[in-house]
């Protein structure tokens, strides 16, 4: 090994930082504490990018109260927006799994942007006297304000791609309703026939159900606009310059296009994981409905000879290493596991969120990781059950054709005409004798020929008339 290292030190001493690495001793002790995950939050570029608009605001605010000089801050300004671009991600290996309430990650940021920003006014890297990680690029900020501003913010960049992710799958879905609206099939409740209905309609509903689910992420994720950049350690504001918070807040807006709020009581935010649950909650709820919907689709694809046969996904890979010609539903079922992963991590959500104590939740770094996982892998799986299962479903029309004919759920069609318990009779009858609901009701002379054939046709039973 050929690396060479330079010396750094903070409060538990010196250690040695590769020294072309843009971070610097805080990181370093985070990367040898923290080999828990294998996620890094060079894995999440969108958290990187929201971090160093952070750091972008602050400089911004701290130089036009004059707190930081025009050198350091152009420095660190054009350090920042390098980073916005996409430069030096993979500077940031912290282990997205730590303790620490996240100081790792401020302090990975802090000495990214002061070493980047040494390099620009032409010093080494590790010379903090002319830019320090803490006293210019942490000014008037603490862990506990930085982090989480940073981290909503990345949550609301991860939320386009996860809703035009949900989007393009509803598309898909109604796409496949307008495809099938003419293809009559039995509807079917607790698992038993019910009356038909189309398969159009029912892949409309489909995509209504998780139509709603739009409104829902749009609606908490606007919760995470609220930030406490300014309220420092807990809240007080010690050590800012008066009007920093109210000043980096208009600066984050102003650079980003968001409508940032600052937070009415920042004692009371910086604590506060509230946004936090509602959020998780909504890709839970996202996750349950698009699961169940999966559920649906592997009933109707059952078979092919001995299932429900009434769909036919897509096959994606043979399904047996001892069974020749078996294919399973693989993409509703990985989609299924995707769900329930996302649903354990609203779980953890919840129990981080209730453990926080006093002034501070240490435990946002594990909050934090649970979101961004179920964003990603919602968004990735979402992409491939359109790509790989929706857009090629077909529909086995002649067979749930013939099934409605034979089934005993459309004597429910009966009822107005000849009442519950004549309908009821009917149907029992049917079971009993595997005779034909049609050919029993004109047998007992309940209807003429031409009004049964009226009210048995499967059309007539699709909507209100």
């Amino acid at each position: 090994m050929n690396t060479k290292f330079r010396t750094e030190s903070d409060l538990l001493g010196a250690l040695q930082v590769p020294a072309d690495a843009y971070y610097g001793v805080q990181t370093q002790r985070g990367i040898n504490n923290y080999k828990i995950s294998n996620l890094r939050m060079s894995d999440f570029p969108e958290y990187i990018i929201a971090m160093a608009y952070i750091k972008w605001a602050a400089v911004e605010a701290n130089h036009e109260l004059g707190v930081i000089n025009d050198e350091i801050y152009a420095a660190i300004a054009q350090a920042c927006r390098e980073i916005t671009e996409g430069k030096m991600h993979d500077q940031f290996p912290t282990d997205m799994v730590q303790g620490g309430a996240g100081t790792t990650v401020n302090m990975n940021a802090n000495e990214v942007i002061a070493n980047r920003a040494l390099e620009i006014m032409g010093h080494e890297r590790g010379d903090y006297q002319f830019c320090s990680p803490n006293d210019h690029v942490n000014c008037a900020q603490s862990t506990n304000d930085a982090y989480p501003s940073a981290f909503r913010y990345a949550f609301i960049r991860m939320n386009r791609g996860l809703v035009e992710a949900l989007t393009l799958l509803i598309d898909a879905l109604n796409k496949k309703g307008d495809e099938f609206n003419e293809c009559i099939k039995m509807g079917r409740t607790q698992l038993q026939d019910a009356v038909p209905m189309t398969s159009g309609q029912e892949f409309h509903a489909f995509a209504d159900n998780l139509q709603e689910e739009i409104k829902n992420l749009e609606r908490n994720i606007n919760l995470l606009y609220e930030i406490n950049m300014g309220g420092t350690a807990i809240g007080t504001g010690l050590n800012a310059t008066a009007g920093y918070a109210e000043l980096c807040t208009k600066k984050l807006c102003e650079l980003t296009g968001e409508p940032f709020l600052l937070a009415e009581d920042l004692v009371e935010a910086t604590p506060d994981t509230g946004a936090y649950v509602s959020y998780s909650a909504a890709l839970k709820r996202l996750a349950v409905k698009l699961s169940k919907t999966c559920n649906d689709l592997r009933l109707m694809a059952s078979g092919p000879r001995c299932g429900l046969g009434e769909i036919n996904l897509p096959p994606m890979a043979p399904g047996s290493s001892i069974m020749p010609g078996k294919v399973n539903p693989i993409i509703p079922e990985v989609t299924n596991q995707v769900c329930f992963k996302v649903i354990g991590n609203d779980t953890a959500v919840c129990f981080a969120a209730e453990a926080g104590q006093l002034q501070l939740n240490v435990m946002e770094p594990i909050i934090t990781e649970c979101i961004f996982e179920s964003i990603t892998w919602l968004r990735n799986v979402m992409h491939i059950l359109r790509e790989k299962c929706i857009e090629g479903i077909t529909v086995n029309r002649e067979h749930n054709e013939q099934v409605v004919k034979n089934s005993i759920g459309i004597v429910t069609a009966l009822n107005p005409y000849i009442g519950y318990k004549a309908s009821t009779k009917i149907a029992k009858e049917a079971l009993e004798t595997g005779r034909g609901v049609y050919d029993l009701v004109l047998e007992h002379g309940l209807l003429s020929q031409e009004k049964l054939d009226q009210i048995l046709d499967p059309k007539n039973m699709l909507t209100a008339h």
